[in-house]
C-alpha cells in the first residue's frame, strides 16, 4: 500500500493527476486545495478513503471514477458541484451523505455504485441528471428534495433494490428509462404537473401495483 501526502502548496489537483496509480491506498489532500480536475485519481482501484478539505468547491468530471476499493468518502459544506461520472464504478461505496452546499449533481455521478444503499440528497439540488443513480442495486431508499424539477433519463435504472419512491410536486418530466428494471418498486406517487412520461420509463417493474 502507498500513502501520498500533498504539500501545503498546492492548490490545484489537475486533470489525470493521479489516474491509474493501482497501488495508492491513501490521499492526504491538504486545506491549500480548492479544486479537484477531471480523472484526478480515477482508476486507482486501491484508494479506500478520502476527506475532501473545506477548501475544495468543485469535484471534476470522472475525478474518482472506477476507484473499486472506495468505501469511504467525506465531501464538505464548501462542494457545490460533482462532476459527471465522479464516482462512477466506485462499487464499494456504501454510503454518502452530500451536503447542503450542493446543488449540482452530474450526470452518472454515482452509476454503477453497486454497494451503494443509503443517499442523502441535499434540498438545495434541483436536478437529477441522467443515469445519476444507474445501476445502484443496493440502493433501497431514496428521498427526493422538493425543489428538485427534473430527473434524467436512466436516472434509477436498475435500481433493483428501490422499493418506494414520491416524486416532488415540481417534477414534469419522467425521462426514458428512467425506472426502468426498478423490479422491487411497489409503489411510486407522480405528481398532476408530470406532462411526459419517456420510453421504457417504467419497463421491468413487475411488482409496481400503486401509482
Amino acid at each position: 500500500s502507498l500513502t501520498y501526502i500533498i504539500p501545503d502548496s498546492v492548490t490545484s489537483i489537475g486533470d489525470s493527476a493521479f489516474s491509474g496509480c493501482h497501488s495508492l491506498s491513501n490521499i492526504v489532500i491538504p486545506d491549500s486545495v480548492t479544486s479537484i480536475g477531471n480523472y484526478a485519481f480515477s482508476s486507482c482501484c486501491s484508494l479506500s478513503g478520502v476527506i475532501i478539505p473545506d477548501s475544495v468547491t468543485s469535484i471534476g468530471n470522472d475525478s474518482f471514477r472506477d476507484c473499486s476499493s472506495l468505501s469511504n468518502i467525506v465531501i464538505p459544506d464548501s462542494v457545490s458541484n460533482i462532476g459527471n461520472y465522479a464516482f462512477d464504478g466506485c462499487c464499494s461505496l456504501s454510503s454518502v451523505d452530500l451536503p447542503e452546499s450542493v446543488t449540482c449533481i452530474g450526470d452518472w455521478a454515482f452509476s454503477f455504485c453497486n454497494s451503494l444503499s443509503s443517499v442523502v440528497i441535499p434540498e438545495g439540488v434541483t436536478s437529477i441528471g441522467d443515469g445519476t443513480f444507474k445501476y445502484c442495486s443496493a440502493l433501497r431508499s431514496l428521498v427526493i428534495p422538493d425543489g428538485v424539477t427534473r430527473i434524467g433519463d436512466w436516472a434509477f435504472d436498475g435500481c433493483s433494490s428501490l422499493t418506494s419512491l414520491v416524486i416532488p410536486d415540481g417534477v414534469t418530466r419522467i425521462g426514458t428509462g428512467t425506472f426502468f428494471g426498478c423490479e422491487s418498486l411497489s409503489s411510486l406517487v407522480i405528481p398532476d404537473g408530470v406532462t411526459c412520461i419517456g420510453d421504457g420509463a417504467f419497463s421491468g417493474c413487475r411488482f409496481l401495483s400503486g401509482i
